[in-house]
């Protein structure tokens, strides 16, 4: 197998939300075990979602979700915490790819092998496609369990986004640990007494 030269598939999810990490995923799939269905994460219902991330656990050569904390997005920004948790997924994948396909504009540093930025790579490249769909449905998990833990933030609703009803719940009960401080809208429920 070490002598197939690999291409995975890379993607985020988790950039624009108030809360929770960002968490990323890498994906090497088998050509000859397609799996049909792959497509952009946000355009799939959750339980093809669901199903499709089973298969793709089942059939790909390797894959990899890794995720960058709160803190971490807090310390170095979104973009570089983005970059950080795409470099872990592919680093973590049992098989070094010989090549990256990274969804979006920009290539995380550091990388083990060559890569390329595919812009809307998601809906274009199967392998970021399934990528796109483990990093969504893992995060979406975490989102969930946080909705367990702070039941009065919405979270399994909105997962983690600048909703109404989120901006409502963080303005009567203030941050929770697992808000990004560094967002506008956090910064301004600490700036207006809640530390």
């Amino acid at each position: 197998m070490m002598t197939q030269a690999w291409v995975c598939g890379v993607d985020e999810a988790g950039r624009g939300p108030l809360a929770g990490s960002v968490v990323a995923a890498a994906v090497i799939l088998d050509p000859s075990r397609p799996i049909v269905g792959l497509a952009d994460s946000k355009k799939l219902r959750p339980a093809v979602r669901e199903r499709l991330a089973i298969e793709i656990r089942e059939k790909a050569i390797a894959w990899c979700v890794a995720e960058a904390s709160v803190q971490e997005i807090d310390q170095i920004n979104i973009l570089q915490a983005t970059m950080l948790a795409m470099r872990r997924a592919v680093e973590g994948l049992k098989v070094l790819p010989a090549y990256a396909l990274i969804d979006g504009n920009r290539i995380p540093s550091g990388l083990p092998c060559c890569a390329e930025a595919i812009v809307k790579g998601d809906a274009k490249e199967a392998a970021i496609s399934a990528a796109s769909i483990l990093a969504k449905t893992v995060r979406d998990a975490q989102m969930v369990e946080m909705d367990v833990r702070y039941p009065q933030y919405g979270f399994a609703k909105h997962m983690g986004y600048p909703t109404p009803i989120h901006l409502a719940a963080l303005k009567s009960f203030g941050p929770t640990p697992e808000h990004r401080r560094s967002f506008g809208p956090v910064a301004q429920c600490v700036l207006s007494g809640f530390a």
